[in-house]
């Protein structure tokens, strides 16, 4: 259970970094991606998932 709280504060880090250090460059990029469609936020988001099964697969069974 630690191990799986380490990996969400470190994943909330990531997610909050660019919202600290460019919060107007983050605004613009919003607006950006209000005006995509559906289909592509959502194969944008399957993409990152699969890269992040991979990623997870490489760390746990083969390093």
């Amino acid at each position: 259970m630690s191990f799986f709280l380490c990996v969400i504060g470190m994943v909330m880090i990531v997610e909050g970094l660019p919202y600290f250090t460019a919060p107007g460059k983050m605004k613009n990029m919003i607006k950006m991606l209000l005006a995509l469609e559906d289909k592509a936020l959502r194969s944008f988001g399957g993409f990152l998932m699969v890269v992040g099964i991979i990623i997870v697969y490489i760390g746990k069974c083969l390093i």
